[in-house]
């Protein structure tokens, strides 16, 4: 064996805890162009449409197995009020996007709209409530509205509006950023707000709803801490469902500890790079922490943790709306989102979804639409999706890794070699990545407990970190073959080049 080769251990036939698919969810608020200009161009659009809806979008993001849709917000939930988005469409009041961009929303897209988007898209639905300016009765309205077959009066309305039967709704975000846009509240208090807005989100027939307590940002225990204690008084001492089932947390990764220090999308440096990968890494510390919190309200683990928001987040691109967060996708963003989603399979047993903030045009984007032309780019986050996909439903595996190269990052320790896998019956799916800009890794992958019968590798990689793609060059970062995968006495032996993501797809025998 190599001596230089950094030994990643995996026993085949040890599974751990699922990894959702719902871990590889998605997020579309009404912010800048991610709804509008992005899903949604309108029926009499030339850019090809199914009803309105981008067709290349859909075609796109399906190839992704896109398991969920988190909508309309984010801080626009909770100045949102659903019944501006239902019947014709021309008659639909507008309203102020006060959050974001001051721009006047003319409802255009509204509830019908998103639920048609995802059924086209074969995803389920992650409505999120408005806890902010609503009304308990609004929330209990819209549910009824969605999800009710007989004649109550929601559902004679949905009827009214063109759609007789009523849709199913697994998931539901009681309020969002209780401590930000949402009324700046103490924890204790948005708590109390929770349990009684949840109280009144019914399961209809047999839709069953998943609902989920909105709670801290990053490093902010407080309000897993405060969810959990209302829990503990309302749902574990009478052993009953609860008012809600999932709480949620925040993430947003820069090249700095501080919030307000956001560089710059692709005029950064090593050392900024390095930082990054260090915050990438930190989110599996923070899912934890906050899992310790929620198991010592709830060793048996019934209550999921939710991270309904996580992305990269740079300074807005130049000549752009500072407040619709356009921001470039590059090499490193891939990376960084590589590196989160190792984390994500290790938590698996707590942590139940996951939502990259967010789908289109905004922030850690997987698709950027061309606003000139009309183009659509795949980003590299979106092909870190894309290779990643065979780990939805997956079992988690332990990968060990032995040895290997690490960087001192201010007080941090870094290790360059990143991976994780999960399994499935017949098949394993291994994701490996190196952080090194300057080298590249040789890779042995011990593999234990069950007979590989085939494997094929793919790798995405750029000469430069700050590689992107564009409508002129869509495919500068974009996944190739890993031709250097081969047998090894111990399993399979490879070569990672720098600055690289890797999956290496298992055919698993007896």
């Amino acid at each position: 064996m190599n001596a230089d080769a950094v030994r990643v251990v995996i026993d085949l036939d040890l599974t751990g805890p699922l990894v959702s698919r719902h871990l590889y969810g998605h997020f579309a608020e009404h912010l800048g162009r991610c709804v509008y200009g992005g899903f949604w161009v309108g029926k009499d659009s030339p850019i090809p449409n199914i009803r309105g809806l981008r067709r290349d979008v859909i075609g796109a993001l399906r190839a992704l197995n896109i398991p969920n849709l988190r909508w309309p917000g984010g801080c626009f939930a909770d100045e949102y009020h659903w019944r501006d988005g239902i019947g014709p469409r021309r008659q639909r009041p507008r309203m102020v996007n006060s959050t974001w961009g001051d721009v006047v929303e003319d409802n255009s897209f509204g509830t019908h709209e998103f639920m048609d988007l995802c059924e086209l898209l074969e995803a389920e639905p992650f409505v999120n409530g408005n806890v902010g300016s609503g009304t308990v009765r609004e929330m209990k309205d819209w549910v009824e509205y969605l999800t009710r077959s007989d004649d109550a009066p929601m559902a004679n309305l949905r009827r009214a509006n063109g759609r007789q039967a009523p849709w199913q709704v697994p998931f539901w975000g009681v309020g969002n950023e209780g401590w930000g846009c949402a009324g700046h509240l103490r924890p204790e208090a948005f708590a109390d707000r929770a349990c009684r807005y949840a109280t009144y989100v019914h399961d209809h027939g047999g839709n069953q709803i998943c609902r989920i307590a909105a709670g801290g940002i990053n490093a902010d225990y407080a309000w897993t801490e405060a969810l959990m204690k209302a829990l503990s008084a309302n749902q574990f001492s009478a052993g009953g469902p609860g008012p809600y089932q999932a709480i949620s947390i925040y993430r947003s990764v820069h090249d700095s500890e501080l919030f307000r220090d956001r560089g710059d999308a692709l005029d950064f440096d090593t050392d900024a790079y390095y930082r990054t990968m260090v915050q990438a890494r930190r989110t599996e510390e923070l899912i934890a922490r906050h899992s310790t919190i929620m198991d010592r309200h709830d060793p048996d683990r019934r209550v999921g943790l939710v991270l309904c928001e996580w992305s990269t987040w740079w300074q807005v691109q130049p000549g752009t709306n500072p407040g619709f967060l356009f921001q470039q996708n590059s090499l490193r963003d891939a990376l960084a989102a590589a590196v989160i989603f190792d984390g994500f399979h290790r938590q698996a047993g707590r942590l139940t979804m996951a939502n990259l903030a967010q789908t289109i045009n905004v922030l850690q984007a997987v698709l950027h639409t061309d606003p000139e032309t009309g183009a659509l780019v795949k980003t590299p986050t979106y092909h870190v999706f894309e290779m990643n996909k065979g780990h939805q439903d997956g079992s988690a595996l332990a990968a060990t890794i032995v040895g290997g190269p690490s960087r001192r990052v201010g007080d941090h320790e870094l290790p360059l070699v990143s991976a994780s896998a999960t399994a499935k019956a017949d098949s394993a799916l291994v994701s490996l990545s190196n952080l090194a800009p300057d080298a590249g890794q040789a890779i042995v992958l011990d593999l234990r407990g069950r007979a590989v019968k085939g494997f094929a590798g793919r790798c995405l990689t750029a000469p430069r970190l700050q590689d992107h793609n564009t409508a002129a060059r869509p495919a500068v970062v974009a996944p190739r073959p890993l031709g250097s995968v081969s047998r090894h006495a111990r399993g399979l032996s490879l070569e990672l080049p720098p600055q690289s993501f890797a999956t290496i797809e298992l055919d698993l025998g007896d």
